[in-house]
């Protein structure tokens, strides 16, 4: 049948801004009429000349307003002479698997629709992010040229008439303005299978989990249960029952599809039993992880991706291409930095933000890296990839023949232990979170930084001297590109460090993260829990940040 696309007159919303994990609004705001149309035409305008004939990637993790979303892109691409679509069965897609699908199928890029792990649900948030051509998160050149177009829009083009069946898998040509316009709705999981299959020697991690390692995966009723049931039950022939809400659900069955220890503790609390040795949790669109040992053993994020980087070797994809280099977000601890200089390997800072990972990897110099905020991944892909850490972890104990537990001690009596921890604060009002960090950067500017350095401070029996600080700034050693403002950094003598961001991930108020990091090379204190050992230092920051008395907030939401 043919289909003729129309214009729609319309005005620009304000704050149509990309961050650096795409447009988060709350679900009621991409509902308002023309608001998510004006977003996806903007989004299109932003490509440019390459969207003529082009395929994309769409898929998106299942939340709340996703398959209305979903038609509407497919009405707005054939109507500005997309050639082509691959979209996920029911409209799901992982975000990793979105990464792969670009990067396999050689498409100019792809839309995922996802918040992350923020909430869902008519009440909860929505979320539009644009990967480019190499399946990375969009650059700011781009991001920025789509809120451009966001603010001058007057009219998007729609082909209303033209629907697809989401539900089933094949191949469909429709004729738009006389053009060819082509859909493909794929199988979700495939394409990613497959990968991982290249990457992991899933008959090795078949073979421990045979063995008697008893593993339970919590897909947080995301997008991730249909992977689990296919990785986890379907070729590792782990139990059903071990697969916990695998269905994915619009309001994540009610949830915070956060994979860490506040939100998935219905996870730690199974774990505490014993009956486990393995567990781990994703979170809404499977980017992001959270992994357990024995009696809830928690493995740090930031240990996570040091131990993986530590084990490389233990992984078959490594051993045909050797580790290029490692790196790291600037608020992850320090424990990568310590394998990089004992293992010889190149190590890299980097802001937040997985883009800034990929213009590493695309140069040849970075394999694995990580960010405290349970995302790991690698150059497979240009996203950070829950699935990808776990089997990375389960490969690292089939060659070790060792527990998680035991992994982590022989890492800390090798490298030393970087004690670690995030203080979040969600939903500060606006107008004190923006003055508190305003205040801190002040503190840190040239003027006043003389002021601070040298000055010590005592909490618990401990004395910390700040040895430096900062308003961190990165170069884009391959770009060139200065990016500024990225996080107040004080750091004291010895190595140990404070860090204050405002997080670009909330739709509603400020989320504020203080970020703690302290190395210890004494063995005796490796056992100390993390709040404990860190506490006079968690103490001190919070005072000298002025924290409570600039926000009038007493206690973070989630302490990780």
């Amino acid at each position: 049948m043919a289909y003729t696309s129309e214009v729609v007159s319309t005005t620009p919303f304000p704050g149509q801004k990309p961050g650096t994990s795409g447009l988060r609004k709350p679900t009621g705001t991409f509902q308002t009429p023309n608001y998510t149309e004006n977003f996806v035409q903007s989004t299109l305008a932003a490509i440019g000349d390459k969207l003529s004939g082009a395929t994309l990637v769409v898929g998106g993790d299942g939340r709340f307003f996703m398959r209305e979303a979903v038609g509407l892109i497919v009405q707005i691409a054939a109507a500005n002479g997309v050639g082509k679509l691959i979209i996920g069965q029911n409209g799901l897609l992982s975000t990793p698997a979105v990464s792969c699908l670009i990067r396999k199928r050689q498409a100019a890029g792809g839309i995922i629709l996802t918040a992350s792990h923020n909430p869902g649900g008519p009440n909860g948030d929505f979320g539009i992010k644009y990967n480019t051509g190499n399946g990375g998160p969009a650059p700011e050149a781009i991001t920025n040229k789509i809120y451009e177009h966001s603010e001058k829009i007057t009219e998007y083009k729609i082909c209303r008439g033209l629907q697809v069946d989401l539900n089933r898998i094949g191949t469909t040509e429709f004729k738009v303005d006389g053009r060819t316009f082509t859909v493909e709705v794929t199988d979700s999981v495939d394409d990613y299978l497959n990968l991982m299959k290249d990457i992991f020697d899933f008959a090795a991690i078949k073979k421990l989990l045979d063995g008697g390692l008893k593993v339970v995966i919590n897909a947080m009723h995301g997008v991730m249960g249909p992977y689990v049931k296919r990785v986890f039950h379907q070729e590792l022939g782990v139990e059903l029952d071990s697969c916990l809400n695998c269905d994915p659900s619009e309001d994540f069955g009610g949830h915070h599809p956060d994979p860490n220890l506040t939100y998935a503790a219905d996870l730690v609390d199974l774990m505490k039993k014993g009956t486990y040795g393995f567990g781990a949790a994703f979170d809404g669109d499977g980017d992001r992880n959270m992994l357990l040992g024995q009696n809830a053993f928690f493995v740090n994020p930031s240990d996570s991706v040091a131990v993986i980087s530590a084990n490389a070797a233990c992984i078959p994809y490594f051993q045909r291409k050797p580790v290029a280099g490692l790196a790291r977000s600037m608020p992850t601890s320090g424990a990568m930095d310590r394998v990089a200089s004992i293992d010889g390997v190149k190590m890299y800072e980097v802001p937040t933000g997985w883009k800034f990972f990929g213009n590493l990897m695309d140069a040849g110099r970075l394999s694995i890296c990580g960010e405290e905020s349970f995302g790991t991944g690698s150059d497979h892909i240009r996203e950070k990839d829950g699935m990808w850490a776990v089997l990375a972890w389960l490969s690292i104990l089939a060659s070790r023949g060792q527990s998680m537990e035991q992994v982590l001690q022989d890492h800390w009596r090798k490298y030393g232990r970087n004690f670690f921890t995030r203080w979040d604060f969600e939903g500060v009002p606006d107008e004190p979170a923006t003055k508190w960090m305003e205040n801190l950067r002040d503190m840190v500017s040239a003027e006043k930084v003389k002021d601070l350095v040298g000055k010590s401070f005592s909490k618990g029996g401990k004395t910390f001297t700040v040895s430096e600080a900062d308003d961190y700034r990165y170069t884009d050693p391959i770009e060139n590109r200065l990016t500024t403002k990225q996080g107040v950094r004080m750091i004291f003598d010895h190595g140990s460090r404070a860090i204050f961001r405002l997080s670009g991930t909330s739709s509603q108020g400020k989320t504020v993260r203080m970020y703690i990091d302290s190395f210890e090379s004494d063995q005796s204190k490796y056992g100390m829990d993390s709040q404990e050992a860190l506490r006079p230092l968690v103490e001190i920051a919070l005072e000298v940040s002025r924290f409570k008395e600039t926000t009038g907030v007493e206690k973070p939401t989630v302490i990780t």
